[in-house]
């Protein structure tokens, strides 16, 4: 019985999940100006990514020490600014996943929100990326318009 219930589960949510999530945009220009990688003045650039199919009816929330920075869906992702410095980066889903990042001015860093099967949503899990990686993973998404 509970085999079945699991399995009916589980087509309930692939079903779900082939549907497509909304989240609000940035520009195509400032899509644009990300693209660049280029981190302002004694800054470094966060950039946090979601390039998969998978999931695209689910949103995920992204935070930077604990300030909501906007939800992520499929092919989206975020630029933030940061300050030299340690910084948490925190992805909520269905579960919380956090790293570190040890900022230095004049840096990017990537940090790829992968989508993980859940019990009754999708989970994320957050894992930084080399730079090469990142930059392919973010030109295969949409800028998502931070603070919404």
């Amino acid at each position: 019985m509970k085999s079945l219930y699991r399995i009916s589960i589980s087509v309930f949510l692939l079903a779900a999940l082939a549907g497509c999530a909304s989240v609000p945009m940035a520009s195509p220009d400032a899509d644009k100006a990300a693209k660049q990688f280029m981190p302002p003045p004694g800054k470094a650039n966060l950039y946090v990514y979601r390039n998969e199919s998978m999931g695209a009816a689910i949103k995920m929330g992204v935070y930077v020490d604990e300030k909501p920075i906007g939800q992520t869906a499929s092919k989206t992702y975020f630029q933030i600014p940061l300050a030299p410095g340690k910084h948490k980066v925190r992805g909520h889903a269905e579960t919380n996943s956090e790293v570190e990042v040890d900022a230095q001015a004049g840096k990017n860093y990537f940090v790829w929100q992968e989508v993980k099967m859940g019990a009754m949503s999708a989970r994320n899990k957050l894992q930084i990326v080399d730079e090469a990686t990142g930059k392919k993973g973010v030109n295969e998404c949409k800028l998502g318009a931070a603070g919404q």
